[in-house]
């Protein structure tokens, strides 16, 4: 396997939109590879490092984008998942494993978020957001405990998939979405208006399982969910973390790569890459720089617009 930019780098422009995002003279790098599931990628701009993980090694691994260097960051990991960090600098993570949220402080102490609703265990918490308001949402399919691939196999003991947030004062841990067959990757609108969240139930029932992303209206102080509509369905494989870009444009993993969508919910074009796709971030100084988990391999490429923050 080779490093460096990679020769064959394609992309398919479904609309004239998409030619203001993506500069011609674009290509990807592949600055690692070695993994056996990549997912959760975070970047942390203090230091120009990027941390995600590698489920079903049990490890979390780092990039440093000025020396260019791949370490472990941490291993065991109790498989975790998804990551991001939150408006103080600090990790949050979801383990399948551990069947918990986490945040890893500024002295490298762990502490767990939430483990537990009404007193029974999460299912494996997947992925994660963090709003303005200092509450964390978090998603909890059941991947975690379905086999001992990505976690440890277990019954649920809830007995369904929901989405929660975590209130930042209280730290009470309140259902926000109960109508999902497998929540996956989640994010806010740039304007927090809405909450946008993947369905990937077709995982597991690809005839009639769901694969797309739902866009939920924010209500109740920003506190709770509203009504939803399917912003768009997945057309190779399943959606699984995504993100947005300052101008409102949602950027998701699948099968052949990326596929972006304007506001409208126009899907505008396709970064196509070489592996399946689990998750994205922007990262680099400016956040131009998109980073994307391939299955075995960590992939970057420059753009024309920058990631929210």
């Amino acid at each position: 396997m080779t490093f460096g930019f990679i020769e064959g780098f394609r992309v398919e422009v479904l609309d004239p939109r998409f030619h203001r995002i993506v500069p011609g003279s674009a290509r990807m790098e592949r600055l690692w590879t070695g993994a056996r599931w990549s997912e959760g990628p975070a970047w942390f701009p203090a230091h120009q490092t990027l941390v995600w993980s590698d489920i079903p090694n049990d490890r979390m691994l780092r990039y440093d984008a000025l020396t260019g260097q791949v370490g472990t960051f941490r291993q065991p990991a109790r498989n975790s998942n998804g990551n991001t960090v939150d408006r103080q600098g600090r990790l949050v993570t979801c383990e399948h494993g551990g069947r918990q949220v986490t945040r890893t402080e500024h002295d490298g102490s762990v502490t767990v978020l939430a483990s537990h609703y009404q007193g029974k265990r999460l299912n494996s918490p997947n992925d994660v957001v963090v709003k303005s308001d200092g509450s964390i949402w978090f998603t909890d399919p059941d991947y975690g405990i379905l086999t001992d691939y990505e976690g440890d196999k277990a019954q649920s003991e809830i007995g369904r998939c929901n989405v929660y947030r975590i209130d930042p004062q209280s730290g009470e841990i309140a259902i926000v979405a109960d109508d999902f067959v497998k929540p996956n990757g989640l994010a806010f609108s740039p304007d927090e208006s809405a909450l946008y969240i993947a369905d990937t139930g077709a995982s597991h029932d690809p005839q009639n399982g769901p694969r797309h992303i739902r866009k939920f209206a924010v209500t109740g102080d920003g506190a709770k969910l509203g009504a939803s509509s399917v912003f768009a369905t997945c057309t190779n494989g399943l959606f699984d973390g995504f993100r947005f870009d300052v101008e409102g444009r949602l950027w998701s993993s699948a099968a052949d790569g990326i596929h972006i969508y304007d506001p409208d919910g126009t899907q505008i074009g396709k970064v196509l890459v070489p592996e399946v796709v689990a998750n994205l971030c922007f990262g680099g100084p400016k956040r131009n720089r998109l980073f994307i988990c391939g299955t075995t391999s960590l992939y970057a490429l420059m753009t024309h617009t920058n990631g929210v923050g």
